[in-house]
């Protein structure tokens, strides 16, 4: 499970990103904080893997947090969720090493495909002793010109994670498999799958069995 601390200095606010982050898989908040001294405090006590920053709080300015936490010896990333849609704020979290920016307000879905990100682009640098510049432009969201075209609700980041491993597969791959491959949800995986479909990138065919639907199974070909 992966260590959350949230840090807003709305109670409600903080109340409700808490349980959206509970409701992650994976993922499992320990503790809430909202000021920057007791999330300075709360990281040291707690030690999270992640935590969930917000920009405007009360005594110190979340990108003051995000500074004395680069200071450290306790290693530790951050998410910025906040409603400082300012480009010079958004610049400077970008220079402290956020792993990305939210701006208020989102969905639940929106946090949550986050978490996914961030979760299979760990589990991918624990699992790859070595890694090629392929892996590095996954794991940074670079990507091609296609992805422009991509449809509302789908990001950039996670449609190359789909690809990369569909692309790295030796054999066809249900949605579930794939999934679990890439460390999202089912759901999530196959809208990605369908997407690459459409656009040439992979080939589906079905694979039917004795009883029950026809599985759908995915190959690459971009």
């Amino acid at each position: 499970m992966t260590r959350v601390l949230v840090v807003d200095d709305d109670f409600m606010v903080a109340r409700i990103h808490t349980g959206f982050v509970q409701r992650a898989e994976g993922f499992t908040v320990v503790g809430v904080a909202h000021t920057g001294t007791e999330a300075l405090a709360a990281v040291e006590q707690l030690r999270p893997e992640l935590v969930l920053l917000d920009i405007y709080l009360p005594d110190i300015s979340g990108l003051e947090v995000l500074r004395r936490l680069r200071e450290r010896e306790h290693p530790v990333d951050v998410l910025a969720i906040t409603a400082a849609s300012d480009v010079e704020t958004i610049r400077a979290a970008l220079h402290g090493g956020v792993v990305h920016y939210i701006i208020k307000p989102f969905s639940a879905e929106t946090l949550r495909e986050q978490l996914e990100r961030y979760a299979a682009r760990m589990r991918r640098l624990a699992e790859l002793p070595t890694v090629a510049q392929a892996d590095v432009d996954r794991l940074f969201g670079m990507t091609g010109p296609a992805a422009a075209s991509l449809p509302k609700g789908l990001s950039t980041t996670t449609a190359d994670l789909v690809a990369g491993v569909l692309r790295e597969s030796r054999r066809d791959l249900s949605a579930v498999e794939c999934a679990e491959l890439a460390g999202l949800s089912r759901v999530s995986t196959r809208r990605y799958l369908e997407h690459l479909v459409q656009t040439g990138r992979a080939e589906v065919r079905m694979r039917y069995g004795g009883t029950g639907r026809p599985e759908h199974r995915y190959t690459w070909r971009g």
